[in-house]
């Protein structure tokens, strides 16, 4: 009886533990300006820029996002619906201010320009399966 109750509290506890995680992951979401939600990628679907972000993403996302963006260590997928739901400017947002406490860094040190050419890049990803080919300019 003792190890049904430890075992169903346990149970409780984890699923309030994964609905707050589940909550917490898009709460950086909440905290984006309109304005910002509302900025234009300038290189959407140009082949340039999204063969130069795939460079950057190689450079700078890959080891935690892993090289086919899929995720990995815990961290999340970039080739998820809720990635390709959020516009270009709440990514932009994301990658200038960072979820420090998801794990995401800051990257207000990449000029903009690149920023948003890594943008192109995950937003010529398909959702799931590996990365689309990219031809190098």
């Amino acid at each position: 009886m003792r190890t049904s109750r430890t075992l169903w509290i346990a149970l409780i506890l984890l699923s309030i533990s994964a609905a707050s995680l589940v909550v917490a992951d898009s709460s950086w979401l909440s905290k984006v300006p309109q304005a910002d939600r509302q900025r234009a990628n300038p290189y959407a679907d140009q082949p340039e820029a999204i063969a130069a972000g795939k460079l950057l993403f190689e450079e700078n996302c890959a080891k935690c996002h892993g090289s086919d963006a899929e995720g990995r260590h815990g961290r999340p997928s970039l080739r998820s619906e809720r990635v390709a739901r959020a516009t270009d400017g709440e990514l932009a947002w994301l990658l200038r201010n960072g979820s420090l406490r998801k794990g995401m860094p800051t990257w207000s040190s990449l000029p903009e320009p690149e920023r948003w050419q890594l943008i192109a890049f995950l937003r010529s990803l398909p959702l799931g399966g590996p990365p689309a080919a990219v031809s190098r300019p």
